[in-house]
C-alpha cells in the first residue's frame, strides 16, 4: 500500500506504503505502524476471503470494504474509525457470488464488481461443465450503506453445453479530468475449453450499461487456472485518461494501453519476466503473485508489483516506468528480511498517489504463524521501511485463503483488508491420548474472518 502526501510539494516523489502478512522470523524487530487500529468486519467465522477496499476521493471519510462468500460490504463514514455491515449486497438469483472488487467513480458512487454462478465446473478447469455464470456490478449512491436492488450484467452466460466461465474481474474508475472522466472499466479472464482470454468492457453511463467485451491479450493463454493462463487483470487510469492494463501470462507481466477510453488497445507485450506466478506455500491450499499496476498522477510514473521465488523463497518486487510503459526499472525487493532466509511473501497489492499496497508473508520457525505488516517508501519505491500492523498471531493452514487482499489510502491514512484464520480450541474428542505428542491432535478445519486495519502517517508528515 502506498500513501499519498498531498501536503507535500508536487515536485517531491509520492509516498508508498505496503501491507503484508509476516511470519514471525523477523516480525519481533519491527516498529508498530503509527496509530494502528484493527476492526473485525465479519460477524462470525465463515468462508470469508478475497477482500478489497476503496476510498472515495471526493469524500475521503467514505471507505468501503468488500469480501466473499457471497458478496458482502462494510462501510465507514468517518475515515475508518467505525465500520458497519451493509445489507442485501449479494445477488439472490445465483447460488454463489464472489471474486469481488470495489471502486468509487468521480460522482462519489461506489461500485462492487463480482462473479456469480450456480456451480463450478471441473476444479481449475473451470470451463469444463460450467453452469450459468457471469460478471455483474451493483451500485451504491450513499458511500456503501445501501446498494441498488438490481445488479447490472457485464457479461453473462446462460446454461448450455460448452459455455465459457467468466472469472476474476477487477473494476477501475477514471477519476481524472480528461475527456474520459467517469468511465468505468472491468477486465477479467474468460475460461474456454481450449484457452483463456483477457477481456475488457467499459461503461460510459455510470455503470448502467456495459460494452461488448474486447480481447486485449496478444494471444490466448492455457485453459487451466494455473501457470500459463492469462489471468490476474489489473488496471489504472492516468491523469490524461489513458488506461493501462496488466496481467500474468507465460511467466511474464503483460502490458497494454488504451488512449481512446477503452475502445482500442495497443498490442500486449511482456514488460517484466517473473518466475511462475502460481505456487504452493507451506500448508496454504494455494497462492499466487498476480501483479498490480498504479500511477503517480503528478509524475506520471507507473508502478507494477508482484511476487515470485527468484531468490528461492517468495519475495515481493516493484518495478517502475517513467515513459508510459516503454521501459521499466530493475526489480526492487520490497520486503526487508534477509535474502534466502526461507520467508515467503505474497498476495501483494499496489496503488500510488494517493495509495500503494502489498501483502506478504514471513514464516516463523514452525512455518505456521503470521502477523500483518505495513511497509512504506517515501522515495518513489526505491526502498521501504516495514512496520508491524498487528501483533496477534494467526495461522493460514487447512482453510481456503483466497487469491488476494486489498489496500487503499488517502492523505496519509492507510486502509488494509485481509483474511485471517481465527484460533479455535481443540475439541475434547480430538485431543491426543495422554502421553502422546500434541501434534497427533486431529486438525481443526474451520472458516476464516476478514479484518480491516487502519494506520495514519498524516500527523507524522505534517509535523515535519
Amino acid at each position: 500500500m502506498f500513501l499519498s502526501q498531498q501536503f507535500r510539494r508536487c515536485t517531491e516523489p509520492a509516498a508508498f506504503a505496503l501491507l503484508f502478512t509476516a511470519f514471525l522470523l523477523h516480525a519481533q524487530d519491527l516498529p508498530r505502524a503509527p496509530q494502528a487500529q484493527i476492526f473485525p468486519t465479519t460477524p462470525e467465522v465463515g468462508p470469508f476471503t478475497e477482500p478489497a477496499i476503496a476510498v472515495n476521493p471526493g469524500n475521503p471519510q467514505q471507505v468501503v470494504g468488500v469480501f466473499q462468500d457471497n458478496v458482502h460490504a462494510s462501510y465507514s463514514t468517518d475515515s475508518g474509525h467505525t465500520w458497519k455491515l451493509a445489507e442485501n449486497v449479494d445477488p439472490k438469483n445465483y447460488r454463489i457470488s464472489g471474486d469481488v472488487s470495489v471502486a468509487f467513480d468521480n460522482q462519489g458512487h461506489a461500485f462492487v464488481c463480482y462473479i456469480a454462478f450456480d456451480k463450478l465446473g471441473t476444479f481449475n478447469y473451470w470451463a469444463h461443465d460450467a453452469t450459468r455464470n457471469g460478471i455483474f456490478v451493483r451500485r451504491s449512491l450513499d458511500g456503501g450503506k445501501t446498494w441498488e436492488p438490481e445488479h447490472v450484467p457485464v457479461a453473462e452466460q446462460t446454461s448450455s453445453p460448452g459455455i465459457p466461465f467468466e472469472d476474476k474481474p477487477y473494476i477501475v474508475a477514471d477519476n481524472s479530468k480528461s475527456r474520459y472522466a467517469g468511465n468505468l472499466y472491468i477486465g477479467w479472464t474468460r475460461w474456454r475449453l481450449t484457452d483463456s482470454q483477457m477481456l475488457l468492457s467499459r461503461s460510459v453511463d455510470d455503470g448502467k450499461t456495459w460494452s461488448q467485451p474486447v480481447e486485449i491479450d496478444a494471444h490466448p493463454g492455457l485453459p487451466r487456472d494455473d501457470n500459463g493462463a492469462a489471468e490476474g487483470f489489473g488496471g489504472v487510469v492516468g491523469p490524461d485518461g489513458r488506461l493501462y492494463a496488466i496481467w500474468s501470462q507465460d511467466n511474464e507481466i503483460m502490458f497494454t494501453e488504451s488512449r481512446d477510453g477503452g475502445k482500442t488497445f495497443s498490442r500486449a507485450r511482456p514488460v517484466v519476466h517473473t518466475a511462475p506466478i502460481m505456487f504452493a506455500i507451506q500448508t496454504l491450499e494455494r497462492a499466487n503473485g498476480f501483479p498490480q499496476i498504479a500511477i503517480d498522477a503528478r509524475s506520471k510514473r507507473l508502478y507494477v508489483t508482484w511476487s515470485d521465488y527468484r531468490n528461492g523463497d517468495l519475495d515481493v518486487f516493484l518495478s517502475s516506468s517513467g515513459d508510459g510503459g516503454k521501459h521499466w526499472t530493475e526489480a526492487v525487493r520490497v520486503n526487508n528480511d534477509p535474502v534466502h532466509d526461507g520467508a515467503e511473501q505474497f498476495f501483494q497489492w499496489l496503488a500510488v498517489d494517493p495509495t500503494d499496497g502489498s501483502i506478504d508473508r514471513r514464516r516463523d520457525p514452525a512455518n505456521r504463524k503470521q502477523i500483518v505488516v505495513l511497509a512504506r517508501s517515501t522515495n518513489a519505491g526505491r526502498s521501504f521501511k516495514n512496520y508491524a500492523w498487528t501483533d496477534e498471531l494467526f495461522e493460514a493452514s487447512d482453510v481456503f485463503f483466497g487469491d488476494y487482499s486489498g489496500l487503499a489510502a488517502y492523505g496519509g491514512r492507510v486502509y488494509g483488508i485481509w483474511t485471517e484464520k481465527p484460533a479455535v480450541a481443540i475439541e475434547e474428542k480430538d485431543k491426543p491420548e495422554p502421553g502422546k505428542d500434541a501434534k497427533e491432535a486431529k486438525p481443526q478445519r474451520h472458516g476464516t474472518i476478514v479484518k480491516i486495519g487502519t494506520a495514519d502517517f498524516g500527523e507524522r508528515e505534517r509535523g515535519k
